[in-house]
């Protein structure tokens, strides 16, 4: 065997012996196992049964996956399952530490000896198979974990929320604004007004004749009061302007806006 062919052939053994052992380095837990395999056997069964009641199918989250990764071995090492463990952050910190952004965020658990066995399991658990069903859920992570001769599962499903600067947020609702017959753009106005809780900043210009205040997870829901005073036909102008939410957890996205408008 010449050298290059030994290079080769260490190579080749080295990758597939690394595909062996990636899931067991991945575990960090002795004996504990990942199985991506099942996971995704679980997300498959998952779409199946959302299309035979007419919901969308859910698009797999890595960071969701990591956090439901993350848990699954806890608990394979925990022995009995559980949604949080002593010293364990809950749900909605842990899956935001992963990176997942979301309005929405629950999960299922379980134990079982395969993954047609898991997802059979949920479906006859109604709060369970409420999370699985839900319309207002749009993505999933799953991890299973092989440990001791059972598999070990756990599902994060969530209300994706797109992650998004403040320019990006004040272009969308201007944009919307332009659309329905405004001129709009992002002021440092709006943006001190955003970041107060009531009044307006100090002004030698003219005053808006509406100030409307809000956060949420999507910029492209404008509140229906907004919406009703735009439509009056008293303002032909707005200012918009972003700024970080107020009193709101953390883990959840959520986007904070102000308008202002001027006839």
């Amino acid at each position: 065997m010449s050298v290059r062919d030994f290079l080769f052939f260490a190579c080749k053994t080295a990758f597939f012996a690394l595909l062996w052992i990636a899931p067991l380095l991945a575990s960090g837990q002795s004996g504990a196992v990942s199985r991506p395999v099942e996971a995704q056997l679980l997300l498959t069964l998952a779409n199946q049964t959302r299309a035979e009641h007419n919901e969308d199918r859910l698009q797999w989250d890595a960071s969701l996956a990591k956090a439901a990764l993350e848990h699954c071995l806890r608990m394979a090492a925990e022995g009995p399952i559980a949604h949080q463990y002593q010293g364990e952050p809950d749900l909605t910190a842990r899956t935001a530490a992963a990176g997942a952004h979301f309005s929405l965020i629950e999960e299922n658990v379980a134990m079982g000896p395969s993954a047609e066995g898991i997802h059979d399991s949920w479906m006859h658990s109604p709060p369970h198979r409420k999370n699985l069903l839900a319309s207002e859920i749009d993505r999933v992570g799953i991890a299973v974990v092989a440990s001791g001769g059972t598999l070990y599962a756990v599902a994060d499903y969530a209300r994706g929320v797109a992650q998004l600067d403040a320019a990006q947020v004040e272009a969308r609702i201007a944009a919307q604004m332009v659309a329905r017959g405004l001129r709009a753009r992002g002021t440092d106005a709006a943006r001190a007004a955003c970041a107060m809780a009531s009044g307006l900043p100090p002004s030698n210009g003219a005053m808006p004749g509406f100030v409307m205040r809000w956060q949420g997870p999507d910029p492209s829901q404008l509140p229906e009061s907004l919406v009703k005073r735009m439509a009056s036909g008293g303002y032909h102008r707005a200012e918009v302007g972003s700024c970080p939410a107020q009193d709101a957890a953390k883990t959840f996205t959520l986007y904070r806006v102000a308008v202002l408008l001027y006839d």
